[in-house]
């Protein structure tokens, strides 16, 4: 990894300008950014400062449209952007407690890395380098941390980083594209992302590429994202998410757009057979697929995640993936 990337700031580096630079130089210096977040405080206090006008031209009042049509690399990275930082604090403020600050959750069902092992044995960690993709306000970092790894948390969303700053850590947080990564070849020993980027990215492989780039040989590369086979139920927690109401072969992105037709959100759909094509594609072995069950002590529902539905259907799917 390049110097700029500091405990106690976010190093930032805007999407448009790493896609053109960051392959040909496999390592670009950081441009930090000198703002610091307040006191030290938990994910019950999510709010650091009045918030920042994100996107000038978004309509505050303005309930967005729900409708499913293409979306490309752009515009996804750009609304997804937008999004995650007009939605960080109310994020933090509903799945905050559930997350808390310095546990490692896979996904909704509540399976944490701490039993799974699934990046190998937590005793195993210390010293490792560990990017943390989609980190949000990096609670898989600090308990990577608190291991004696050496992570890195990066994510699209400035706004979610604040509040990685507002919780604290001693370990560099990076506003950056999970499609354009800033860091030079070999730089890690491991990756990790639970729900980060890959379900909300048009281009898949170009973040495997991207991740597998940054492994050293041998690294170990393991995401979680929705079950692919909820694409094909609605996204209801009740009885009403229990019918199949659209084809699992269809791959049209699902798409939030303004009264402009401008995407503000997207969210893009795989089949478990794309996703398996996709890692080999990108130069990884697929070593397991992890379906985590749906635990008895888990009462919540987040979404359409709940205990009704994750008794009868998977909800997360988790790759363990390895580069040769």
């Amino acid at each position: 990894m390049r110097e700029g990337a500091h405990p106690g700031r976010i190093a930032r580096y805007p999407a448009e300008e790493t896609s053109q630079r960051a392959k040909q130089t496999h390592g670009i210096p950081f441009r930090t950014d000198p703002r610091r977040a307040g006191r030290k405080s938990t994910t019950r206090e999510p709010i650091i400062q009045e918030r920042e006008a994100y996107d000038p031209d978004w309509s505050e009042g303005f309930e967005p449209e729900a409708t499913r049509r293409d979306a490309g690399v752009t515009e996804s990275s750009r609304a997804n952007r937008g999004w995650w930082d007009r939605n960080a604090d109310e994020y933090q403020i509903e799945h905050g407690t559930f997350l808390g600050d310095d546990r490692f959750v896979w996904g909704p069902e509540g399976l944490d890395e701490a039993e799974a092992g699934l990046l190998g044995p937590p005793e195993e960690l210390k010293g490792r380098a560990v990017l943390e993709i989609g980190a949000g306000a990096a609670q898989c970092a600090r308990w990577l941390a608190a291991q004696g790894a050496r992570p890195v948390a990066l994510d699209l969303s400035h706004r979610q980083l604040q509040h990685a700053l507002r919780i604290g850590g001693s370990f560099p947080l990076v506003c950056a594209d999970a499609g354009a990564l800033p860091f030079a070849d070999g730089s890690f020993d491991l990756a990790c992302s639970a729900y980060g980027a890959l379900p909300f990215v048009a281009d898949p492989r170009l973040v495997l590429r991207e991740v597998r780039r940054v492994l050293r040989p041998g690294g170990r590369f393991v995401f979680s994202v929705t079950h692919p086979i909820r694409w094909a139920f609605p996204d209801e927690p009740g009885p009403e998410g229990l019918s199949v109401s659209s084809s699992y072969f269809d791959r049209t992105p699902y798409v939030e757009q303004d009264e402009r037709g401008r995407a503000v959100y997207v969210e893009h759909h795989r089949t478990l057979g794309d996703r398996v094509r996709d890692i080999v594609a990108s130069g990884f072995r697929l070593v397991d697929l992890v379906e985590p069950e749906w635990p008895a002590w888990n009462t919540a529902e987040w979404g359409g995640w709940s205990p009704l539905r994750g008794n009868l259907i998977p909800g997360t799917a988790i790759f363990v993936c390895e580069r040769d």
